[in-house]
């Protein structure tokens, strides 16, 4: 059987352990688990490295069970955090699981017949029907005040770092989240929590729930929350969270994610974000190390999670996109681009809006009196003449040409280039 905590070990995606874990492990397949808050109807790529962590456990021949905090993402979790938590409603929290479920599905096998075939539960199925004077009686009564107080994300609100205080309903959130390691201890055998390292107080508090209630025995494990070299918020851009769903983040926005990170954190994230063997991650990094210039660690990166979070299409796709930006791409590559590749290659770069009447008329009229991409027609006619004009990637050399519907991009786009890095989107409606 394959070693799993050395797997995650050599992979830097281990933070804390509780003694025995591994020993456990050895022993035999072992049920464990990892819980997400279904807060959105797509994970993002912080949400990445639990799910790495669970095909992994699953690739080693354990069984893992991804739990989606129903209830909890009712409630919010405090953990490490400084506010409380937009609370959801029902309908949202089901919808959000089943958008969740599908996109674990390309990670995890759910549906094979294998011993370890992941589960998907929700913990608002076994916490709807628990009335507050049962939660008090059967959970509240064998984890103390004290035991809670002393855990460091309570410590952290309650102290002077925060104005906010803390809600009784957060405060209960590790009693919540214990609870759910003994159902699944009772219900599917589950040995096992796994998390981030923000979530070590709140897994402990379930280890010592089942060792003072049922005698039994649980284990933790926790990651490392995942940093960039330069001290900013992993997955975090400018626009926000860096999402696994393609209709909030675009294949091609996602590959130049991974494209951008600097040498010091490809190292550390081909490690964390791909299957790739301990000797294709070196061989790799060697490689790099060769030649940085060249972006082989960032390339590989790119290509191994594109490929897995959307596919080897998708990521084609992104690759030919960037060509058309960054290099000598046709007019053909141009307008072989769907519309959702094409808006997010040159997302930022500025719009007009034309009427399709507007089609067949002068091309100077067009830049410089319907548009502003020229402050006058003279100047535009300046730089047809200099061979500066670009008209989607092919050199536009007649002051007296038109523009007609043949050179539309999804029946609607042209896509306007002035001088080497002036671009310019006219959309006719």
């Amino acid at each position: 059987m394959k070693n799993f905590v050395k797997e995650l070990q050599w992979r830097g995606m281990i933070q804390d352990i509780m003694p025995g874990t591994e020993e456990e492990l050895m022993k035999g397949p072992t049920v464990a688990y990892l819980g997400i808050d279904p807060t959105a109807d797509s994970l993002h790529i912080g949400h990445l490295v639990g799910v790495m962590i669970l095909k992994h456990f699953q690739n080693c021949g354990h069984r893992p069970i991804a739990l989606l905090g129903g209830a909890t993402g009712m409630i919010g979790d405090p953990s490490m955090k400084s506010a409380e938590r937009n609370l959801l409603d029902e309908a949202t929290l089901r919808h959000n699981q089943e958008a969740i479920k599908k996109q674990l599905s390309k990670f995890l096998d759910f549906d094979s017949d294998a011993p370890n075939a992941a589960t998907l539960v929700n913990n608002y199925d076994w916490m709807k029907d628990f009335s507050f004077l049962n939660f008090a009686r059967d959970i509240g009564k064998h984890i103390t005040v004290n035991y809670m107080m002393a855990k460091d994300s309570v410590k952290k609100r309650l102290s002077g770092e925060s104005r906010e205080g803390m809600s009784f309903t957060e405060f209960t959130y590790q009693l919540l989240q214990g609870y759910d390691f003994q159902y699944l201890y009772e219900n599917y055998g589950c040995k096992l929590q796994m998390g981030g390292s923000d979530q070590w107080g709140n897994i402990t508090t379930g280890t010592e729930l089942i060792r003072r209630k049922l005698s039994g025995e649980a284990y933790a494990l926790t990651c490392p929350l995942i940093t960039k070299a330069d001290g900013g918020k992993f997955g975090k851009t400018e626009k926000g969270n860096v999402w696994l769903s393609p209709e909030y983040t675009s294949p091609y926005t996602f590959y130049q994610f991974w494209m951008n990170v600097s040498d010091d954190d490809a190292k550390k994230y081909i490690k964390i974000f791909t299957m790739l063997t301990q000797e294709e991650v070196e061989a790799a990094v060697a490689e790099h190390e060769q030649a940085p210039h060249l972006r082989t660690l960032q390339k590989l990166l790119a290509k191994e999670v594109t490929c897995m979070v959307h596919s080897e299409e998708e990521y084609n796709k992104a690759v030919e996109a960037s060509g058309i930006l960054f290099g000598n791409a046709t007019s053909e590559a141009l307008k072989g681009l769907d519309e959702a590749t094409f808006l997010s290659v040159f997302e930022g770069v500025p719009q007009f809006e034309l009427s399709t009447e507007k089609l067949g008329g002068n091309i100077l009229d067009l830049l410089a009196v319907d548009t502003q991409v020229f402050p006058s027609k003279g100047e535009c006619r300046k730089m047809i003449q200099a061979n500066g004009l670009s008209i989607n990637k092919e050199k536009f050399t007649d002051a007296n040409g038109v523009l007609t519907s043949e050179h539309l991009v999804n029946g609607k786009y042209i896509l306007v280039q002035k001088g080497k890095k002036n671009y310019f989107i006219l959309k006719f409606v």
